[in-house]
Parts: C-alpha cells; structure tokens; sequence
C-alpha cells in the first residue's frame, strides 16, 4: 500500500514537472518560429540545419521516456529519472537569455494557446483511456515532438490569421487612400536599408512632417501596422523600409503602399539560403524600381554590380557611388558622387557632386565607414530632389545620431573606442568596416566577430576572404565560435606577412574575457557581426 501510495506521488510529480518544462518548451520553440518570420518551412529548414533535433534537453527526454515505457523498470525509478530531465531542462530554460525574445504578439499567443489546446487534447485522452502513467509518459512525449505541436498549431489557425491580416489590410489602404498628397519613399537593399531610412528621416524632418517605419518593419504586416499605429493625418512624407527573404516580398509591399520615390542601397550576397541566387536577389529589390511611377524617381547604388548592370526604363533613376576608385562605380554612369571622403575618430567629412550643383555640396558627420557615406549619399539625394534647402541638409547631416550597431562609435571611460557593426555582416559592409577600422590610429586595432552567415554556398569563400581582410586591417582578431573560424583562420593565413594575432573563442563572454587582457586606453575595438539565436 505504501509503494503505490510512493508510486502515485512520484508519478504526480512527474505530470508537474512535465507541464511546467512545456511552458518553457513551447515558447522557445514559438520563438524560432516567430525569428523565421511563422512560416513552417523556414522553421523546418532551421531545425533541421542548426541541431535542434538532437539537443541534451531531447536527447535527455527520450531517456526518460525510455525509462518510462520499459515495464521491467519500476514506476518509482522511471519517474524519479523523469522528474530529473524535466527539472534540469526547465532550470536551464530559464536561464537562457536571447538576443531576440520572444514577442508575445497577438498572433504568437494565438499559437501558444493552440498548442495547449492541442496537447490538452492528447493528454486527455491518453490519460482518461490509459491512466495517470500514460499521461505521463504522453506528457514527456510532447515534449520531445513540440516542434510538431508548434507546426499543426500555425497550420491550424491559418485561415484565422489570413482573415485577420486582410481586415488589417484593408484598413491600412484605406488609410493611405484618404491621404492624396502623402510622398512614399520606399527604401530596400540587401544591406544599409535601416540606416538610410534613419538618415532620410532626420535629413527631411527639417522641411516636413515625416513618418516612418519604426525598428525592423520591414516585412507587409510591419508596414500595415506602422499605417494603422503610426502614421498621422498631417504626414507629408512618409518612409518605408522593405525588407525581402523570397522574390514578391517587395512587391507585396508596393503593392499597398505605392511609392513615389524609392532608394535601392545594394543587392548582394545577403539571405541567398533562402532566394538561392543573386539574379534572385537582384530582381526582388528592383521590384521597388518597378513599382515608380513614369513621374517618380528611383535612386540607386551604382557600387554594387547586380545594381549597375540593371536597366530602370519605366521611370526616372539616379544612380550614386562613393567607389574610391573610380568615383563613377563599377558602372561608371553614377549621377552623384561622394568626393574627398576623410575619417577621423570624430567622424567624417566629404563633398557630394551632381548634375545641377553650383558647387560641391560640403557634409560634416559624426558617422564613419564608407558605407555610412553611401546611406548619406542616397537620403541626401532624395532630400534634394524633394527641394530640402542645402543649408537644412547641412545641419541634419552634422547632427544625425548613429544607429545602434550599425557602424557606430562609441568612446569608453578608459579611452577605448568601441566601433559597433554587431548588428549584421555582409562582405561588402565588413570590408568597409575593417577600412574604417584600419584609419584608427595610434592604439591598436581589434576584430570581435563570429563571421558572416546566410551566404549559401558563398559561405566559405566569403568567410575566407573575410578573413584576407582582416589580415590587412586589424592587429589582433577574436574568432568568436566555430560556425566560420576554419574559413576566417584559413584567409587570414593565406595573406604573407600578416602580423595579426588571432585568438578562438566559443562565446562572446569569452571574448570579452580575452579582450580585457589586452586592451588599452587608446586602443579601438569593431564588433563585426553578433549571430542571432537561429545560429549555434
């Protein structure tokens, strides 16, 4: 009597834990699907590249539920073993902090919701057909197939979040039909489309009322809810950033908001494990340049290849370059260019020429890097043609705050500069950072990085050349992980003569650790790249 007594309090137990480590489960789990933009099969291709599969906390649960299942071990030692795994990996859940939590939308507690809809279910008949050691043994079970749950659950309630989206929809239309004379300016690029969305904001906010789309609202609901949220009766200009993972994403966007003026910042070796192929990339940003109208205009990146070489006939287009080479871009038709580019630790100065200046148009800015001059370039364009006297530009150049780890510049009270570019890394933005890195002087030159990723096949020989960079940038570099080091390693040997000292990290704590042996008040540190949690 005693033991079953002992049996059904170890077995309740189990049941406990088991549902409060599915709390934790489910909205981790929820949190890759909602870093994948809720789409299964990007969550699918994640879970099935990063591991996720084969964790300790999956591996330890199937354990456990081993235990349970085999009859010959008693209900006592199986359930202890449960409580175990269970307690252990809810501990560790909970001490896991992530660079992106997870966002308790409306539409993220709709799927957390059904998931529990949908394991009260299982649980429930299981338990009231099989009794309390089957729940349990169910309860473990869902544990281990929660990426299943989490997948039935958006599945299940897609014709819900399609009816909603379209309501949503309609209503951001209407909005944007009842205001005529509102100016649209579309912003994308593979890269710099955050930042010169900023830079335009602050550039034309001294001749307009201007709105924009806050954060990364880059995708059509982010717009839709700037429009319904954000936007005032009284805008008279309002910027939208559209971001792109698959061709037709910009032109859903466009589709909604019909731009008048439009800025294509770049198009390259970004996101390419999900386009497949830069002509991919390519044709996905000039859907914006589709989207102007005959009496519009388009500004585009005459820096980037798969931008020059791409004819705009059905409305005006302006290319810009700040190329140091050439001055015109690979292209060498650019409108406008930046001359006379200098950086300093405080900032940079350079002159911008075009068609129809008296003289060249001088800019004082805190920002540094040649791709900070570039997103300058195109908002200061459009700033002209829009009729922004020059001396208003002057100002709101010199007085633009850096975006938060985009290249920005930060002094520490013991005389470090921190140059901050964690926030993504491309080839063509950290070979520009590494040259900005490089002007630094006198102190020494130090490279925190993990290296670039979503390069699809290009992921190697990016990483390699990244690597040649650093050699010839940098005096020491901090490879942070093992998802690039031997590509990152193998580049920065292939350069002769490089006197880069490197060090291997497994995590950027340990970087930070390594790097307080050995920087000095005068010394300056480019945080290059910070891998989100889709990446071990």
């Amino acid at each position: 009597m005693i033991l079953d007594h002992l049996n059904l309090g170890v077995t309740i137990a189990l049941a406990v834990c088991g549902l409060a480590d599915m709390t934790k489960v489910y909205a981790r789990d929820l949190m890759m699907l909602q870093q994948n933009s809720y789409r299964n099969e990007r969550y699918q291709r994640w879970f099935s590249q990063s591991g996720e599969s084969t964790n300790l906390g999956r591996i330890f649960c199937c354990v456990a539920l081993m235990f349970l299942l085999v009859e010959r071990i008693p209900v006592f030692a199986s359930a202890i073993v449960g409580i175990v795994v269970t307690i252990a990996q809810l501990v560790n859940l909970c001490r896991q902090h992530y660079k992106k939590p997870l966002a308790w939308t409306n539409r993220a507690k709709r799927i957390y919701a059904t998931m529990w809809v949908i394991s009260a279910i299982i649980a429930g008949v299981v338990g009231g057909l099989c009794g309390l050691k089957a729940l349990c043994e169910v309860i473990i079970a869902m544990l281990i197939a929660s990426p299943l749950i989490l997948l039935a659950a958006n599945d299940l309630l897609r014709p819900v979040e399609k009816h909603i989206n379209r309501k949503y929809y309609n209503e951001a239309a209407s909005i944007l039909a009842s205001m005529p004379d509102l100016k649209i300016i579309g912003i994308t690029g593979s890269y710099g489309k955050t930042s010169t969305k900023h830079y335009l904001h602050r550039i034309l906010e001294e001749h307009f009322s201007t709105a924009m789309t806050p954060g990364s609202f880059n995708t059509t609901l982010g717009v839709i809810r700037t429009v319904r949220e954000y936007l005032k009766p009284y805008n008279e200009v309002f910027i939208v950033e559209m971001g792109a993972k698959q061709p037709g994403d910009i032109k859903e966007i466009c589709d909604l908001v019909h731009p008048d003026l439009g800025i294509i910042t770049a198009v390259g070796e970004q996101h390419l494990e999900s386009f497949g192929s830069i002509e991919n990339v390519q044709h996905t940003k000039f859907e914006l340049a589709d989207a102007i109208p005959a009496d519009g205009v388009v500004v585009v990146n005459e820096d980037f290849p798969y931008v020059a070489n791409r004819e705009v006939k059905n409305t005006d287009c302006i290319r810009y370059s700040v190329h140091s080479e050439s001055g015109k871009g690979v292209g060498g038709n650019a409108d406008y260019v930046a001359t006379d580019i200098e950086y300093t630790p405080e900032g940079t100065r350079f002159k911008l020429v075009g068609p129809g200046m008296k003289a060249p148009l001088e800019l004082t800015t805190r920002l540094i890097g040649e791709c900070n001059v570039s997103n300058l370039l195109a908002a200061v364009i459009v700033a002209l043609k829009l009729g922004v006297p020059e001396e208003k530009i002057k100002y709101a150049v010199g007085q633009i705050e850096q975006v938060e780890h985009r290249l920005s510049l930060k002094r520490t009270p013991a005389g470090v500069t921190i140059i901050d570019d964690a926030f993504n890394s491309n080839p063509q933005g950290s070979k520009m950072a590494l040259e900005a890195l490089a002007m630094m002087k006198p102190g020494k030159r130090i490279v925190i990085t993990p290296g670039m990723i979503e390069l699809g096949a290009l992921q190697e020989e990016a990483n390699r050349e990244f690597g040649h960079n650093i050699a010839k940038n940098a005096d020491v570099a901090i490879v942070v992980g093992q998802y690039n080091r031997e590509a990152i390693l193998a580049g920065i040997d292939e350069v002769k003569d490089s006197k880069v000292k490197v060090l291997g990290v497994d995590s950027f704590a340990e970087a930070q650790a390594e790097l307080q042996k050995i920087v000095a008040p005068g010394d300056f540190v480019l945080y290059e790249n910070d891998l989100p949690d889709t990446f071990k």
